[in-house]
């Protein structure tokens, strides 16, 4: 059966090696080594006609069935009737098998099989038995012939007893057509796929025929049985009619666990070719995308192995603690609303370009204000850990309540990393989705010139690639510095920022004190030549980039009043208010003329972040430099953060009061939090003030050097590396060649993050280095560019799909960190759907959750029961699906099972070959 035996014979050469291997397999399946040879036919239709015969000489058709759609002369799709031939041929082609079946006195149930070509017709065999596909028949005619072939061996008259019409009246009604499910896997050689059925779910409703084999839930699929799971077949007024019933039949069905035929069948009903009518029994073999498929989402199944996951092994980095109840954070209830006609900084950049929104900003009267809320302040207070949802949950909101700032920082920094490692989120996606939620406002980030959002150098065309890529994600505003202060390293983002037409803003990392007279390095004159040259390299505005908050009230005075002295564009200011003196520092600096300053909702700010919104509007109430907000919209905002934070608790700093060490060790806001998490993470939280200390000594052994990220990851590395091994400066000094270094610092003292002010201390730089040569030129100028097409081919086959250019720009960023994040995507579906506390800690058990997946479909998810473990360390979870009982098997990594567990072969690893079968291996042939 299925053409098994069967050789084609293309010449007189290859006819005795057909014949012999034929003969030969027939002896071996069956014991006898006949054969027959016939005519071969090389692109005909498989025509099959159903048989009735019973003892009182009775014979009749039921019509024809359409069997060409082949693979391996093996039928996949059945139709009946075939649409494709002429009424005249259908009744020649019938008429024929009855006559057959006549002459040899057939009774019961049978098959007569054509082949056709053109309007030829050749008699190939008989079947005498009901087949695979006479549901079909059944479907088109009404007539049972399961029931007519038991009630002719019981010696009945087909049309007296069985009530079958005279062959003249046996109706043909409409079209129907037969699709075998199967867990036959199309993209390994429909090799049958084996293990449980997680979800079985099949379609129905009127004209949908189901016959069931081994398909239900919890049903086991092994590889010794036959592999239908059942058979589906739709019938209508018509063939066009069927077909399309026929796919939404095979797109209602949800089998998990075990792979299927069905998108394969879906691509077969849904082709051209099949719905003209005219596919042939070559039609699979000539056309290779029928075996193209989308990736099957399983949405529901991967949502439950997460939050099972979690329930059970707990969130990294967090302590596992019983799911508190949290009530719905609240939303603004009547936000006053400004006229349409409000014109702002987005609608002057979209109508006039980036010079005009300088030109605007530099002729406000009122202090202009950024919100950092959506991007440092939670990097700053939670560990950069504050989840897309949140923020789309409140971002049009917060739009329509303060249309007046000047932009809303959103994305950049620690957020493009953290997003993939810790959130399972795409960063690319977060940014897309705040732009959808708040066209009206600059969008802006922060981007760290040739490390762009990584924490090396990378070749100039990817940074080019990667600004274009923001910029039309999203972003308007680029927040550009070096982590050294470097220049060189920034001139290639501002002028492809400009060529972008957005907005170039050169920062300035602030360190040291200007009005200290002890501090020689980092002088007034230093920061008013830098913010000279950056004005000439084209920035639209100049950032000071306070980003440990030890600018003190009466030195950003200063700053100010010289740097507005100096230069002719507009001057932004960033501070944190870890010393508690933030609003007094942005009052000074208002009153030297200061253009925009960084705040953040209270509920979101000081601390390690940036000062409060609400704070900085009284502090400034009386002056005519008041920000132009309706502070009764920006209460309502805050409302919701106040609720937000609170299912964050478990990523909370610490610092809850002003930390006026901060003007001792220099370290930044946003990497209070980070460190801080590091620190508990290798089991030194109870050292966190040996570390601090520790910080302030590493950075003037490297110099007294610009602290911010990557240059501050160095330094908190060394840190951290000196902490835990219990080091001290004299160690490094005396031991230092023989210490392994942490790879940040080696790179650091090579020049791969540019040139420090003043350079390198030298004597530590021979230590660290030992016998390597550093670079003193910029590092991308040594890079040579890195092919993004090849990358992305390099790409497609390791995540075995086509990737975006977001995708190769990540990847380049952070290779590993993105295949994990693509790994952790395919096994569990996309988390961001969840809330967030049923992210960070799973369910309880009898808790229900609702999980909209998307617009108009949401799962109701209930665990039941969390079961014991097993032997092997599984446990069973119990769910219902939208009330549908459902179970997951997850690993419960606290107990340690001494069964030993065989690796199984990665799809994506071309150096593993898995077994297609268990069994025994005899042989290796290598």
């Amino acid at each position: 059966g299925g053409g098994r035996g069967m050789r084609v014979a293309y010449s007189a050469e290859e006819i005795k090696d057909s014949f012999d291997r034929a003969r030969s397999e027939a002896k071996a399946a069956f014991g006898n080594d006949e054969i027959y040879v016939e005519r071969y036919i090389q692109d005909p239709k498989h025509i099959e006609v159903q048989i009735l015969g019973d003892t009182h000489g009775n014979i009749i058709h039921l019509y024809e069935r359409d069997c060409s759609v082949q693979r391996r002369h093996q039928k996949v799709v059945e139709v009946a009737p075939c649409v494709s031939i002429p009424d005249e041929l259908r009744l020649k082609m019938c008429q024929s098998a009855v006559q057959l079946m006549k002459h040899v006195g057939y009774v019961n149930a049978g098959t007569v099989e054509f082949l056709l070509e053109g309007n030829e017709f050749y008699f190939i065999e008989v079947n005498p038995r009901v087949q695979v596909e006479h549901t079909i028949t059944e479907l088109i005619t009404g007539i049972d012939i399961v029931q007519a072939q038991i009630l002719i061996a019981q010696g009945k008259d087909l049309h007296t007893e069985i009530n079958i019409p005279a062959q003249e009246n046996i109706p043909l009604m409409g079209a129907a057509i037969q699709c075998r499910i199967t867990t036959e896997d199309p993209l390994n050689g429909f090799l049958p796929d084996i293990g449980k059925i997680d979800t079985y779910r099949s379609p129905g409703g009127f004209g949908i025929r189901l016959d069931a084999g081994n398909g239900f839930q919890g049903s086991v699929v092994s590889p010794f049985f036959d592999s239908l799971l059942v058979k589906v077949c739709t019938h209508a007024s018509t063939f066009e009619l069927a077909a399309q019933k026929m796919t939404r039949s095979l797109r209602e069905f949800r089998i998990r666990g075990v792979k299927t035929n069905i998108p394969f069948m879906d691509n077969v009903i849904s082709h051209p070719v099949f719905l003209s009518g005219e596919a042939k029994t070559t039609f699979i073999d000539s056309t290779p995308e029928l075996f193209i498929f989308s990736k099957v989402r399983d949405r529901g199944n991967k949502t439950m192995k997460y939050i099972s996951n979690i329930t059970i092994n707990g969130f990294p980095g967090i302590e596992q603690a019983p799911k508190k109840f949290y009530e719905p954070a609240r939303r603004p209830k009547k936000l006053t609303l400004l006229e349409d006609t409000t014109i702002n900084a987005k609608h002057i950049l979209d109508h006039q370009g980036a010079d005009a929104v300088a030109n605007w900003v530099k002729n406000r009267k009122e202090v202009l204000l950024t919100d950092t809320t959506f991007r440092d302040a939670h990097q700053s207070l939670l560990a950069t850990r504050v989840r897309t949802q949140d923020f789309l949950n409140i971002a049009a909101e917060t739009e329509k309540a303060i249309p007046q700032l000047f932009s809303s920082e959103v994305w950049g920094g620690a957020t493009f990393d953290v997003a993939y490692r810790f959130l399972n989120e795409d960063p690319w996606e977060r940014l897309e989705k705040l732009r959808k939620e708040m066209p009206s406002t600059l969008l802006q980030m922060l981007f760290r010139g040739s490390n762009a959002v990584g924490y090396q150098n990378y070749p100039d065309n990817v940074i080019e690639s990667f600004i274009q890529q923001a910029a039309k994600s999203g972003v308007d505003v680029f927040r550009i510095f070096d982590s050294l202060n470097w220049i060189p390293q920034m001139e290639k983002s501002i002028q492809v920022v400009r060529d972008t037409g957005k907005i170039a803003e050169a920062s300035i990392c602030y360190t040291g004190d200007i009005n200290d007279p002890l501090r020689t390095k980092y002088t007034i004159d230093y920061y008013k030549d830098m913010a000279k040259e950056l004005e000439n390299q084209g920035a639209h505005i100049i950032a000071i980039k306070d980003m440990a908050g030890i600018l003190k009230p009466e030195a950003a005075y200063r700053l100010i009043s010289e740097l507005k002295a100096t230069v002719g564009v507009p001057i932004h200011l960033h501070t944190h208010d870890t010393s508690g003196n933030g609003v007094f520092t942005y009052a000074r600096a208002v009153k030297a003329g200061v253009d925009i300053v960084d705040v953040a909702m209270s509920a979101m700010s000081s601390a390690t972040s940036q000062p409060s919104m609400s704070s900085l509007y009284y502090a400034l109430s009386d002056t005519e430099r008041i920000p132009s907000i309706n502070i009764e919209n920006v209460q309502q905002i805050n409302h919701y953060w106040e609720d937000i934070r609170t299912r964050y608790e478990d990523f909370e700093n610490g610092v809850s009061a002003p930390q006026t060490e901060v003007y001792q060790h220099e370290m930044p806001g946003g990497q209070y939090s980070n460190l801080k998490q590091q620190a508990k993470a290798v089991g030194l939280e109870d050292k966190w003030d040996e570390i601090k200390k520790m910080y302030a000594l590493v950075n003037q052994m490297f110099g007294d050097i610009i602290k911010v990220t990557p240059s501050s990851k160095v330094v908190g590395d060394m840190s951290l590396f000196m902490v835990q091994n219990n080091l001290i400066e004299e160690d490094i000094y005396n031991q230092g060649q023989s210490v392994d270094f942490p790879e940040s610092v080696i790179s650091f003292f090579m020049g791969d993050l540019g040139q420090p002010v003043g350079g390198f201390p030298q004597k530590l730089q021979k230590i660290i280095l030992k016998s390597n040569q550093p670079i003193t030129v910029r590092p991308g100028a040594l890079a040579d560019p890195i092919d993004l097409n090849q990358t992305k081919q390099r790409l497609a086959e390791l995540i075995n799909k086509e990737p975006s250019n977001e995708d190769v720009l990540s990847y380049i960023m952070y290779p590993e960190v993105f295949l994990d994040y693509q790994k952790n995507y395919e096994q569990f579906g996309d988390v961001t759907v969840l809330d967030t506390a049923t992210f960070f800690h799973g369910m309880r058990t009898g808790e229900s959750i609702e999980v909209q997946i998307e617009k108009g479909k949401t799962l109701i998810i209930k665990l039941n029961q969390i079961g014991e473990p097993d032997s092997e360390g599984n446990r069973i979870m119990y769910f219902d699906l939208n009330g549908q009982g459902r179970e997951v098997v997850v690993k419960d990594r606290s107990i340690t099972s001494t069964k030993v567990v065989r690796k199984k072969a990665e799809p994506t690893n071309k150096e593993h070959v898995g077994a297609t079968m268990p069994g025994s291996i005899i042989e290796v042939l290598v």
